[in-house]
């Protein structure tokens, strides 16, 4: 019954804005406020980046929206291997202010309000272009993480219907990366940030223009609290009147990840290969069934990264790390395996390892690959410092 009430009321206030959003609806708005809003971030993965939405409060009725870009539906059909692809959409939602706030409060996150400097003009036409949005062959667009999310839609309804240009103020000489950017914000979960790097590829280490930085919501909100319109007529206004605090900060539960974090793996990896190097050196023997097992792990991993190379997220298509962990290891498992016989792979990877060491000034690698190559590079000592030195047996028919 409450979902049902709350149904009925946001149907009812949608139709109501919707109705009044017309070409006549600049000279009713003095009562009513238009405003950015940002939800820091909680720990859930998906909303370690923080959100954006924009607010549509008419004082006078009571008309209290929140205009949601970042609404997706996880039950779709092959959500996963959509987002994987970049072929994920996204949908812009409306909802009451009161449960939008609710939501963010149980689960211990700020929600600011920057009411936006703008006269009634203004407002009418972000108004409209709001219900022209939500419009059904309108409100589903493909989400792009980078380029366009549920932070740069609210932006560019914003500033692109102001009677002016946004001025920002510079950033103090500080070009990030979108790499950088995105481990700052996930500095607290280093198997995410290994995940992330893992997929990004060259493109995510380029320097970034402050547009650019506002894909993050709390960068956006930065810039519209330091920005001014330059009015046609020359004269400069503030973007952001006021500036609220609608949530405040509450107790996060913190869900500890695994204990050891991706380098401490790597390195213990690295320890244990060396030892086996070191007893196969002692025993003359070779064990090929942990390259077997090396070379099925990162061919499965290598397996993802080719297909990223197809996805329409425009940073993952250039990724260097595939040199490292390449599917065609997969394809020479059996002659690994098989006694006697002399496999390719060994100068493939050998190859493979010396570029991927040589692209590390290109790109930025996820932690702990680095030591992975040397892993693989101790498999490689094993096979040609032990297996070359056996003497070749002539056997009999």
């Amino acid at each position: 019954m409450k979902q049902f009430g709350l149904f009925f009321r946001t149907f009812w206030l949608t139709v109501s804005f919707l109705f009044f959003a017309g070409p006549m609806m600049a000279e009713k708005l003095d009562s009513v406020e238009i405003s950015l809003i940002t939800c820091t971030p909680h720990e859930e993965v998906y909303s370690l980046y923080g959100h954006t939405a924009i607010r549509y409060h008419n004082l006078q009725t009571g008309e209290d929206l929140v205009f949601n870009y970042g609404v997706f539906n996880f039950n779709a059909p092959h959500f996963v291997a959509r987002f994987v692809l970049g072929k994920t959409d996204y949908e812009l939602g409306i909802v009451p202010m009161r449960p939008f706030c609710k939501y963010y409060q149980d689960w211990g996150s700020e929600v600011i309000e920057q009411v936006l400097n703008i006269d009634n003009e203004e407002k009418s036409r972000i108004a409209q272009a709001l219900a022209i949005n939500y419009l059904p062959q309108n409100r589903v667009y493909r989400y792009n993480f980078f380029y366009d999310n549920c932070s740069t839609r609210p932006r560019d309804i914003i500033v692109n219907n102001l009677s002016g240009r946004v001025v920002y103020s510079p950033r103090e000489d500080f070009n990030p990366t979108y790499r950088e950017m995105i481990r700052e914000l996930t500095a607290h979960h280093p198997w995410t940030t290994l995940g992330n790097d893992l997929l990004l590829g060259a493109k995510a280490d380029k320097k970034t223009t402050l547009a650019e930085q506002e894909f993050l919501p709390l960068n956006l909100m930065y810039d519209f609290d330091r920005a001014q319109i330059l009015a046609n007529n020359g004269e400069y206004r503030s973007l952001i009147k006021e500036r609220r605090i609608l949530v405040k900060p509450g107790v996060q539960i913190i869900e500890e990840d695994f204990p050891l974090s991706p380098m401490t793996c790597a390195l213990i990896l690295l320890c244990i290969l060396s030892a086996v190097l070191a007893y196969e050196w002692k025993k003359q023997r070779h064990f090929a069934w942990i390259d077997a097992l090396l070379m099925l792990l990162t061919g499965i991993a290598g397996l993802i990264l080719f297909v990223m190379f197809f996805s329409e997220h425009p940073t993952t298509s250039t990724n260097l790390q595939i040199l490292l962990l390449n599917p065609i290891a997969l394809l020479f498992i059996p002659s690994v395996l098989r006694k006697g016989k002399e496999s390719r792979y060994w100068n493939i990877m050998l190859v493979c390892i010396a570029l991927f060491f040589l692209g590390g000034f290109l790109q930025d690698y996820a932690e702990g690959t680095e030591i992975l190559a040397l892993c693989l590079l101790t498999r490689y000592c094993s096979h040609y410092i032990i297996n070359t030195q056996r003497p070749v047996v002539n056997r009999k028919k």
